[in-house]
């Protein structure tokens, strides 16, 4: 559905995208992370044909998005982080505006609004001034508006910034919906959001995709080197401490106490498991051991180590 090849896009002397490649296939969800200023919305906005790219280029169903711009549009439905509406307008009115700017024939125009509507739940207020509306409605009056053309593509920035939780729930359930019939581009910086919605995720530093995988096998690449929690009663914190960080696959050391216990931080070097080393050195010292676990990798570390936890551009 989405075919990205060397897309860069200079601001004078700064690169806000740099080279970067990626696919979308039909039917996906797909989560595009990054730090603020890291490129995600420069991208998604020259995807939607409303910024030219420095160089590269870009496909939509098939349809050079630069070159074929009217053709690849009528594919895109593009819902900003801030939506931008005519508060003086009622729902209906606006969502019959937007579609005929868009082309949709008028003999389906009452069909493909009743449908949106719905979809969106927006039946209730269909006839309400949108300068009325919560922000939560008005989000939803942005998504009807991004799909009122039935495209294939949905590229959606940020589409649950701002809303209360149960706000955010009821767009998540929409969205999820929605891959029935459209395939979708988010950006968020809800983690959690896309760990229960997207199939892949794209994350983009500084201009550059550092990592394109599912969730779940970005985690268990991280997981290699992930943290472990090992807790035992020492006669020196600190010395023992000393004593682990010698360890093979041992990274780092930080420690707490508990009550009688001590909790070491153990930070493994990749693609190592010390676990075995750390219970043969609590057995050869005699500490009592409480656990010796590795937690799972979440997403929000999966993130931080690939972004390095830095600010992008």
């Amino acid at each position: 559905m989405v075919k990205v090849e060397k897309l860069t896009r200079r601001f004078g002397s700064v690169t806000a995208v740099d080279s970067v490649d990626f696919e979308v296939g039909k039917g996906e969800i797909v989560g595009f992370l990054g730090p603020n200023g890291a490129g995600k919305t420069t991208t998604m906005r020259m995807l939607a044909g409303f910024l030219p790219p420095t160089s590269g280029r870009a496909e939509v169903a098939g349809y050079d998005v630069f070159s074929q711009s009217l053709r690849a549009r009528e594919h895109i439905g593009y819902m900003p982080e801030n939506v931008p509406l005519y508060t003086d307008m009622r729902v209906e009115e606006y969502l019959r505006y937007r579609a005929a700017l868009k082309g949709v024939p008028r003999r389906r125009l009452a069909e493909r609004i009743g449908d949106v509507v719905e979809l969106c739940g927006l039946v209730e207020v269909r006839r309400k001034m949108i300068a009325h509306l919560s922000k939560g409605y008005r989000q939803r009056v942005g998504l009807a508006d991004a799909m009122v053309h039935e495209p294939g593509l949905l590229i959606l920035d940020e589409p649950t910034i701002g809303l209360d939780p149960n706000q955010v729930r009821v767009v998540r359930s929409l969205i999820r919906n929605l891959r029935r019939h459209h395939t979708i581009l988010l950006s968020t910086h809800i983690l959690t959001e896309v760990e229960m919605l997207c199939s892949r995720v794209i994350i983009i530093n500084k201009g550059r995709i550092e990592a394109l995988d599912t969730p779940q096998n970005l985690r268990q690449r991280l997981g290699r080197a992930g943290k472990i929690l090992f807790d035992a009663v020492v006669p020196d914190a600190r010395a023992a401490a000393a004593t682990l960080r010698e360890l093979g696959g041992v990274k780092s050391v930080e420690f707490r106490a508990d009550g009688d216990w001590t909790v070491f931080e153990v930070q493994a070097e990749t693609d190592h498991d010390p676990r075995e080393a750390l219970y043969n050195h609590a057995m050869e010292n005699r500490w009592r051991v409480r656990e010796i676990s590795r937690p799972p990798v979440t997403l929000e570390e999966v993130f931080a180590e690939v972004t390095s936890g830095e600010e992008g551009r």
